[in-house]
C-alpha cells in the first residue's frame, strides 16, 4: 500500500514539473524589423485624404442659399421633407416575428402610394426596431429582418429599390419605455425616414 502512495506522489511530481512555464525569449531584432515592415505597409495602404476648407463667409453664404432654397420650395406648394415624413405609417410586428401582419398590409400600401407620389424625390430609410426581449445581437438581426421585409413589400408594389436603405436599431430606439405588453408592442416596428 505504501508503495502505491509513494509511486502516485512521485508520478504527480513528475507531471507537475513538466508543466512549468518558462518566460519566452523574444528576439528584439525581429520585432523591430516586423514593426518597421508593418509601418511601411500601412503607409502604402493609407492614401492621403484631400480636404476642402470653407471660410466662415463662404459658410454663411452657403447657409443663406440653403435657407432660401428651402423657403422657396415650401412657398411653391411642395411639402417639406419633415412634413411628408410625418404622413408615413409605422409598420408593427408580432412578438419575435418579422413578417408583415395582415392588418399592416393596408398601411404598407398607403406608404407605397406616399413614396411614389409626394415623397418621390426623396430616398427612404427603413429603421427596424425591437422590444427589449432578447439579446442585443438577436434584436439587431431581427430589426434588420423586419426592415428587409418592409423593403421587399415596397419594392413589390413599385418603389424603386435604389431609393431604399435599411438600418436596425434593435432595442436601442424604443418609442415607449413602460414595462407593459402594449408598450413592448409599440417598440416592435419599422419606421420611415426620408433622406434628401
Amino acid at each position: 500500500m505504501k508503495s502505491i502512495v509513494i509511486s502516485s506522489v512521485v508520478t504527480a511530481l513528475l507531471i507537475l514539473s513538466g508543466c512549468s512555464s518558462k518566460d519566452p525569449v523574444i528576439d528584439e531584432t525581429k520585432t523591430e524589423v516586423v514593426s518597421e515592415v508593418a509601418k511601411d505597409k500601412v503607409a502604402e495602404e493609407v492614401a492621403p485624404v484631400e480636404t476642402e476648407t470653407v471660410s466662415s463667409s463662404e459658410s454663411s453664404v452657403l447657409n443663406e442659399k440653403t435657407t432660401l432654397d428651402e423657403s422657396s420650395n415650401n412657398s411653391s406648394g411642395t411639402d417639406s421633407m419633415e412634413n411628408i415624413e410625418k404622413n408615413f405609417s409605422s409598420i408593427y410586428f408580432d412578438f419575435d416575428k418579422f413578417n408583415v401582419r395582415s392588418d399592416m398590409q393596408t398601411k404598407v400600401s398607403g406608404d407605397v402610394q406616399l413614396a411614389n407620389s409626394t415623397a418621390s424625390k426623396f430616398s427612404i430609410k427603413l429603421e427596424g426596431n425591437c422590444d427589449e426581449w432578447g439579446s442585443d445581437e438577436y434584436n439587431f438581426a431581427l430589426g434588420l429582418k423586419r426592415a428587409s421585409t418592409v423593403k421587399k413589400s415596397l419594392v413589390a408594389e413599385g418603389v424603386a429599390v435604389n431609393r431604399i436603405t435599411m438600418v436596425s436599431y434593435g432595442e436601442s430606439n424604443p418609442s415607449c419605455t413602460d414595462k407593459t405588453r402594449d408598450c413592448w408592442a409599440k417598440n416592435r416596428r419599422v419606421d420611415f425616414k426620408l433622406l434628401p
